[in-house]
């Protein structure tokens, strides 16, 4: 497997470099390094798009998600990634349109304009960076967990984890957001590629779909079925899974810059529809895998399941493949987080461009050691983190949309709400007060207030006529 390793490792290694200076060189501005000149075609767009959302998160989390709740995980992540793509192609249409012909410089600043208020790209980029950075952790330590598996011995698992931080620092900081998303578009074909790979000879071990479906039912009939073994997938959890999910794009800055970064409406809007089949072809293959371990490695833990189900079940060269696969999912999700976070500190720093990239330049390494810290002192299941990330910021929802798409003078009382969910809903995290109320989730709850609340102020605000933009 050593010789694969060298062999995939040093060709995703040049194309990396390529892609890195092929982006140096382009990067004549802070606006070309920072927004990658805002003119990605549909390819690069549904790779990076894709990339961005499908990573770690996918590679390892969803296998084991499925292994542990059953296919009811189906409905959590396939069903609400399709609706993602409606939300998608309104949303996009709508922010594209607010931003025409003006400098995009993260949510944080845009929503700081739209109301006329600091305090909401303030709330906002404190919400982002909450959740982002405990993700981006939780990915690096997956990474860290497999390539420890992979080389036992050979290096303590942090030193995995400050190795994947160094190469991201190096890669964002030399090429800018062009040269993450072409990483993204390597990566996407990576993981699809691997996925695959390792999801049909999973489902071989069964004989076919069918087959799969009744061992695992005489096996364990609850992994057919929602809640589940763990009664995890209820209701209340797809409903508002779903609805945290439909606010990705909105909420999470590394999709809502690749909404904006499109050539052009009719390409963002393809982008959207392709994404819809991406999500399909990748999830699938995780059923596949997810149910191989739970026929045969159903008393494992998460880091034996890995181990067996990619690497030593499998032939040398996949086994190497998705190791490669692996890094380059963790190297582009994780640049493409912590770049965002940059693009919003960014948005609310003032003073000279040449200061304010330098500062954004210091925030994107303090966020990268802050991740890796994190990385070594968190452990939980990647798919629950993500979705806890996805919560977070899809509290900020309704404050992003109204600001975004009002025509009216509103009244800033709903950043002031946003604050105060936010809050509470760390509250409940830390164990501070209850995640039940009434028999119903406190994150449903605020979602469902926030809207509420959303709606309301825009109903009483004052029309005001806002700068037509230009057909794009």
């Amino acid at each position: 497997m050593i010789f694969w390793v060298w062999v995939f490792g040093l060709i995703y290694a040049g194309l990396l470099v390529f892609a890195s200076l092929k982006s140096y060189k382009k990067n004549r501005s802070s606006e070309e390094f920072m927004m990658a000149g805002s003119n990605i075609g549909l390819t690069l767009g549904v790779l990076t798009f894709a990339a961005a959302l499908f990573s770690t998160f996918t590679f390892l989390g969803m296998p084991d998600f499925f292994r542990i709740n059953g296919v009811g995980a189906w409905i959590f992540l396939a069903v609400s990634d399709g609706a993602m793509v409606f939300l998608l192609l309104w949303f996009g249409y709508h922010i594209r349109n607010r931003v025409k012909g003006m400098e995009f410089r993260g949510v944080s600043g845009l929503i700081s304009r739209c109301y006329e208020n600091k305090l909401a790209g303030y709330v906002f980029f404190l919400s982002a960076f909450l959740f982002l950075i405990p993700y981006v952790g939780i990915q690096i330590q997956g990474i860290a967990i497999f390539m420890d598996a992979a080389f036992p011995g050979s290096f303590p698992a942090w030193g995995w984890s400050a190795g994947i931080v160094l190469i991201m620092l190096i890669y964002s900081e030399i090429g800018g957001l062009k040269a993450i998303i072409f990483s993204d578009a390597i990566q996407g074909l990576l993981l699809l590629g691997v996925i695959w790979i390792i999801g049909w000879a999973c489902l071989s071990h069964f004989g076919g779909i069918g087959p799969m479906f009744e061992k695992v039912g005489a096996m364990q009939e609850e992994l057919l079925s929602t809640p589940g073994p763990q009664g995890l997938l209820t209701p209340q959890f797809l409903l508002a899974s779903m609805i945290a999910i439909l606010m990705i794009p909105v909420t999470q800055p590394q999709f809502t810059t690749r909404i904006v970064v499109m050539k052009s409406m009719k390409t963002m809007q393809l982008m959207a529809v392709s994404l819809g089949a991406f999500a399909i072809l990748v999830i699938l293959p995780t059923i596949f895998i997810g149910m191989y371990g739970a026929d045969l490695y159903s008393e494992y833990g998460r880091d034996e399941f890995f181990a067996n189900a990619f690497l030593y079940d499998q032939p040398d060269a996949v086994a190497a493949l998705a190791i490669i696969g692996l890094i380059a999912a963790g190297l582009s999700t994780t640049n493409a987080q912590i770049f965002a976070l940059g693009s919003e500190l960014r948005g609310l720093l003032r003073g000279n461009e040449q200061s304010i990239m330098r500062n954004t330049k210091i925030g994107i390494f303090v966020f990268s050691i802050i991740a890796f810290f994190f990385s070594i002192i968190v452990f939980d299941q990647l798919v629950l983190l993500a979705r806890v990330s996805f919560a977070g910021t899809g509290i900020m929802g309704p404050m992003i949309i109204l600001g975004i798409l009002s025509d009216r003078k509103v009244s800033p009382a709903i950043i002031y709400f946003s604050l105060a969910g936010l809050l509470v809903f760390l509250s409940s995290l830390a164990g501070f007060i209850p995640d039940m109320y009434y028999g119903l989730r406190l994150d449903l709850l605020l979602f469902v207030l926030l809207g509420l609340i959303a709606a309301l102020s825009y109903l009483s605000g004052k029309k005001v006529q806002l700068v037509s933009s230009t057909k794009d």
